[in-house]
């Protein structure tokens, strides 16, 4: 050892030194990569936090046709930074949204060298700013105490819910003992978080019964995400709208949106040139979707007029839903309270239902405009009749031949994309 000219503290230092250049190289190429993504597209957006030191804290970015998608669809999005680069530490966070034909799009990506609360608050202000000032109306994130207080500050008018498979990532490390004594407990747990329980009251009955069946009153982690079930359980997701969605499905993670595009040890510089090619595949999925809304072609199953009023207005996916809808409305009758104002929808399939089960629900009719509303609190939270007050518009309204306006939200319709497009068509003319 004596005849080697350094020691660990110099090898340190010199491994320090090429970092940093390397750093500084890779930070002047993504730079460089956002200049020419502005001169191929004007409206592209990017913003940068550096810290005393001029070393970059956090980089967010977005296009144009991202921000023109925003102001169609950034009424409910999500936002997850469990995605982390191993060659400099960094999160990365991706806001989502969905377009109308039920796709996942990207709104802007962000990398964070520091996962604050002062970070987050820049973060959400920069997000806003590059949108046009238009704050979202519903924001689903994992669970994260300094996010939730950023959130709390910059968005106060946003409603703010955590994604489910965050709150239950620790579940089989948890309940596994449980699931080996107990071989039904599992499958009735994910009954009771996973089931169309619609309604808080079934909710409380369902998780009552489960720890009452299990005799589970103590434990631990039931416990916990109990006390915080307004914030992730789905029947306190009613009446404000999250276009369904309660958790970022698998596909929707940034995990699993970048596997394949990504390598986690990438620089910046790739990992923002792979961003853009994701990007650009998932406006390749929208278009292949935007071409088969436009074919005509549409097979009517149900044979019920609002059916065929949801063929014309509706994207085709969106359509096929509602076909779905249809169908569930098929196991209710519906009993009449007051003619044209107040009704009762009530599921004749008893033989299916738990005990805790919610088997009736009470449908009214607004006076002003028609809108049919379910105290479910389905319909405003997915933007589409739930199947109470489908059964009631086909049981009751006989001539009733097109879905009241107040049932299908603007977002889900075949003209909320022809719009957008064709502004987008006309700012590249203007350009």
């Amino acid at each position: 050892m004596e005849n080697v000219l350094f020691n660990k503290r110099a090898l340190k230092s010199l491994c320090a030194r090429i970092s940093k250049e390397n750093s500084d190289d890779d930070v002047c190429k993504a730079l460089e990569l956002f200049h020419s993504f502005r001169r191929d597209d004007p409206s592209f957006m990017y913003s940068v936090e550096v810290d005393n030191e001029s070393r970059i804290k956090t980089l967010l970015w977005t296009n144009g046709c991202s921000r023109m998608k925003y102001a169609h669809f950034g009424d409910s999005i999500t936002f997850d930074t469990t995605y982390r680069t191993t060659l400099y530490d960094m999160p990365f966070g991706l806001f989502v949204g969905t377009n109308n034909h039920y796709q996942s799009v990207i709104l802007g990506g962000v990398l964070m060298r520091y996962e604050t609360e002062e970070s987050f608050k820049w973060v959400f202000n920069e997000f806003v700013t590059l949108m046009g000032g238009k704050a979202p109306c519903t924001i689903l994130t994992d669970q994260c105490h300094e996010m939730e207080l950023a959130i709390k500050e910059v968005l106060p008018d946003t409603t703010h819910r955590w994604c489910k498979l965050h709150v239950l990532r620790r579940e089989d490390e948890c309940l596994g003992p449980i699931y080996l004594k107990n071989p039904g407990f599992k499958d009735d747990f994910h009954k009771v978080i996973d089931a169309m329980l619609l309604t808080v009251t079934e909710f409380e009955s369902a998780w009552q019964h489960l720890l009452e069946k299990y005799n589970l009153h103590g434990d631990a982690f039931l416990t916990q995400i109990y006390d915080s079930r307004h914030r992730w359980a789905k029947p306190y997701f009613k009446e404000k709208f999250f276009g369904k969605q309660t958790s970022m499905q698998k596909r929707e993670t940034v995990n699993h949106m970048l596997e394949g595009y990504v390598p986690p040890d990438s620089s910046i510089y790739m990992f923002v040139q792979q961003y853009n090619q994701l990007q650009s595949d998932l406006e390749s999925k929208e278009s292949f979707e935007e071409s088969r809304t436009k074919k005509k072609s549409r097979v009517l199953r149900k044979g019920v007029p609002i059916e065929e009023h949801a063929a014309k207005v509706c994207t085709r996916a969106m359509f096929e839903k509602f076909g779905e809808i249809i169908f569930e409305s098929g196991s209710y009758v519906v009993d009449e309270e007051e003619k044209g104002k107040a009704y009762v929808a009530r599921h004749i399939r008893s033989d299916r239902q738990e005990t805790w089960s919610q088997v009736k629900f009470q449908v009214t009719i607004r006076a002003e405009d028609g809108t049919v509303v379910c105290e479910c609190g389905m319909g405003e939270h997915m933007g589409m009749p739930c199947c109470h007050a489908v059964k009631v518009q086909v049981m009751t309204h006989l001539g009733m031949q097109e879905i009241p306006a107040g049932n299908i939200a603007k977002r889900w319709t075949r003209r909320a994309q022809g719009i957008l497009r064709r502004i987008i068509w006309l700012g590249t003319r203007r350009i």
